[in-house]
């Protein structure tokens, strides 16, 4: 009897462990609608679907995110092309696998009384970061305008979208870069939109979904189940706008009913159906980068992507064969 109960319990462990699920640890890094297929994958259950428990980490800063992903402690990074272009640059072995967004998506908001984009000059602009997507795009914005950010107005590091939107309520600054679900409540709250970057279509990478050369060499199995899992989410979230609406507002924290469907009806049209990284996207950011670093200047966009795993689903007829409100 006693061996039986050994031999039983062997029996057991060995077959929990040929069920458990291979851990994945997924990090973002701005509370925004560009972030949603995540989200909708997670609360969907598309991870658990390809036998991955995925723990979904918000990293609230993509050079923080790079930074971790370099490090080992995230899988994979879904943050700025930006951050994950310098951290390469600096000699990293990051890979660019996919994109959730080939434009930048923000606003630059203000008080009432700023009518024109010259009556920003000498004020204080909100930005999450230096080096970050909003601070990219306000100082591509802001030379369609010939105004030098450097001399003409002072940009604020306030961290967090949040934060540039109580900044603005508080006083301590005249404008803010936000983006979806942020640039409509900012706008609820009185503020105007006085440069909308989305209607520049401003080509970038925001945000790319990063991963380490080693995990793509030695766990290519889980990462091309999270791509699976990740592009079942990305057409959940194009088609199915009840759902991701709700999927919208638990994540950002939204009491607004109409915020969230404003915010999805502005994010999903960026949602690519296919989401290869687009290598036309990371040239425009590498030679935006090239100013303030000369290893950006000469360096070709295609070394920076490995779109094996989006391409492998995407010859296959996985994603074509997703059927309309993916509900499965």
């Amino acid at each position: 009897m006693k061996r039986f109960l050994i031999a039983f319990f062997v029996l057991l462990l060995w077959t929990d462990h040929l069920g458990a699920a291979d851990r994945i640890r997924i990090g973002y890094s701005s509370i925004s609608g560009a972030y949603t297929p995540i989200w909708v994958a997670h609360d969907a259950g598309y991870f658990a679907k390809e036998g991955l428990q995925d723990d979904i980490i918000l990293i609230p800063s993509g050079t923080q995110l790079a930074q971790v992903t370099v490090a080992g402690e995230i899988d994979i990074g879904s943050m700025n092309g930006s951050s994950a272009i310098a951290a390469a640059l600096q000699g990293f072995d990051l890979k660019i696998i996919g994109n959730s967004g080939n434009k930048m998506v923000f606003s630059l908001y203000v008080r009432p009384e700023f009518k024109t984009v010259e009556s920003i000059k000498g004020k204080k602009i909100g930005i999450t970061r230096f080096g970050s997507a909003p601070d990219i795009s306000i100082r591509y914005a802001l030379k369609k305008y010939n105004i030098n950010p450097e001399k003409d107005l002072t940009l604020i590091q306030l961290g967090f979208m949040a934060t540039v939107a109580a900044g603005l309520q508080g006083g301590s600054i005249e404008g803010g870069v936000v983006s979806p679900p942020t640039q409509f409540a900012v706008e609820k709250a009185g503020f105007k939109e006085l440069i909308s970057i989305t209607d520049m279509d401003f080509a970038f990478p925001n945000p790319a979904l990063v991963a380490v050369g080693s995990i793509i060499k030695t766990r290519p199995d889980v990462i091309n189940r999270f791509m699976r899992a990740y592009t079942r989410g990305v057409h959940r979230a194009r088609t199915d706008r009840e759902f991701t609406v709700g999927v919208q507002a638990e994540y950002s924290g939204i009491a607004d009913r109409t915020v969230a469907e404003e915010t999805y009806d502005l994010t999903q049209p960026g949602m690519p159906q296919v989401p290869y990284p687009v290598v036309s996207a990371l040239q425009t950011l590498l030679d935006f980068m090239s100013k303030d670093l000369p290893e950006a200047k000469d360096a070709d966009a295609r070394r920076f992507v490995d779109d094996r795993f989006v391409r492998e689903l995407d010859d296959s007829g996985f994603i074509a064969a997703l059927p309309d409100r993916n509900h499965s």
